[in-house]
């Protein structure tokens, strides 16, 4: 059949979780071959797009929305649903599936239930256990439960987020280790702290970790920041914006996640991120609120895809909470020791964190990180794609 100017509606939730958004999916309603699904995704977006803006799709011309996820029934006894999440790039035609999203992974227990994949109290906690596919890793989420629905409107805020809405405790259990890890642990090189040379840039010393994401922690001073900058500031300097991806790509590489600095930078974006921390200090968020260093423990900023994020990733948060509680990383370097909860200062405001750390065999093992996000559905119904995107001819 000639399918030519015809488009294809699928099934969709639009959801926000956390400070992120993004299109979620079953996976029986996408193509099961990955080029084709990717294609689909990428012209749900609206990328690539070299304006920069994805007008033509879901995505909003930033890391935190250019988001796709899919959720099915899990395979596994000891999950309830497989989770697999694609950041979208928005220039490219890339769909990088390498790592997870901390603040989607909130709105992937309401979605299950939505989609009527597991069965859920009609008042109390629904407690879903999430296997994330892209990082092999366990999840556990509490959603709450009203009147049989999942009850999404509350008092919670969440720093980033306008709105408040209903908290959504999450577990992320054993999160290090990930599979990039060349020995199989929580650091990949074994090092809590590593000296990585960068061309160009000098030698940084950076704390490589693997937990909810892999990661790249460095002092803000090694890259002349304070870590109280704002996005207008670290976004409009290209320069440094340069300097910044340099020594991401480089500590990948050093991390095992990609071959070359090349490779990183152009087939790994989501992942490894890079982190700078400062000591408590004063500052602004976004929002204008001030935000006072007596209130907060450090000060953090995180890069995504190439900006700084608006507020903290999920799995960012995940990655600092496991630093600050192993002795001698970059974090707990300069937070004067180790610490099992902390609250860090962000873009947006202020987030608390706990872990849960140990020393097994002579490595530092965190077991657990707890931290707490909110969602919301936005929309329900279908997304349209040219049917020549779902054909794999365009």
């Amino acid at each position: 059949m000639n399918t030519a100017g015809k488009q294809i509606e699928i099934p969709a939730l639009y959801m926000r979780g956390g400070t992120s958004k993004g299109v979620f999916f079953l996976p029986q309603d996408l193509p099961a071959d990955p080029a084709r699904r990717d294609a689909v995704l990428l012209r749900v977006a609206g990328s690539p797009d070299p304006y920069g803006k994805q007008i033509d799709g879901m995505g909003a011309a930033t890391s935190s929305t250019s988001k796709v996820v899919i959720v099915g029934k899990s395979t596994r006894s000891d999950c309830d649903v497989d989770y697999w999440f694609g950041q979208v790039a928005i220039g490219q035609p890339l769909v990088d599936w390498s790592g997870n999203c901390g603040n989607l992974t909130s709105a992937v227990g309401p979605f299950a239930i939505h989609r009527g994949l597991v069965q859920a109290p009609s008042d109390g906690v629904a407690t879903i256990r999430i296997w994330q596919a892209n990082i092999q890793r366990r999840i556990i989420a509490q959603v709450p439960m009203r009147d049989g629905q999942v009850q999404e409107l509350g008092d919670f805020e969440l720093d980033g987020v306008t709105f408040p809405a209903a908290e959504i405790p999450l577990t992320f259990l054993d999160p290090g280790a990930g599979g990039d890890a060349q020995g199989g642990g929580m650091f990949p090189t074994g090092r809590a702290i590593d000296e990585i040379f960068v061309p160009g840039v000098g030698t940084i010393e950076a704390t490589l970790i693997d937990a909810g994401n892999p990661a790249v922690l460095v002092d803000a001073a090694a890259l002349g920041l304070t870590g109280t900058e704002t996005q207008a500031r670290i976004n409009g300097d290209a320069a440094l914006l340069a300097r910044m991806e340099l020594v991401r790509a480089h500590a990948a590489v050093a991390m095992g996640a990609a071959r070359t600095a090349a490779e990183a930078t152009a087939t790994r974006q989501h992942t490894p991120k890079l982190a700078f921390f400062g000591p408590p200090a004063s500052y602004v968020a976004s929002s204008g609120a001030p935000i006072d260093a007596a209130t907060i423990d450090v000060a953090a900023r995180i890069m995504s895809m190439g900006q700084l994020h608006h507020a903290m990733t999920g799995t960012g948060a995940v990655a600092i909470a496991a630093a600050a509680a192993v002795p001698g990383t970059i974090l707990s370097r300069i937070l004067g020791g180790a610490r099992d909860t902390l609250c860090f200062g962000h873009t947006s405001g202020r987030l608390r964190v706990g872990a849960e750390a140990r020393q097994h065999e002579g490595r530092w093992e965190v077991t657990k990180v707890t931290l707490s996000r909110s969602a919301r559905r936005l929309m329900a119904g279908c997304v349209y794609v040219p049917a020549s995107a779902w054909d794999g001819q365009a």
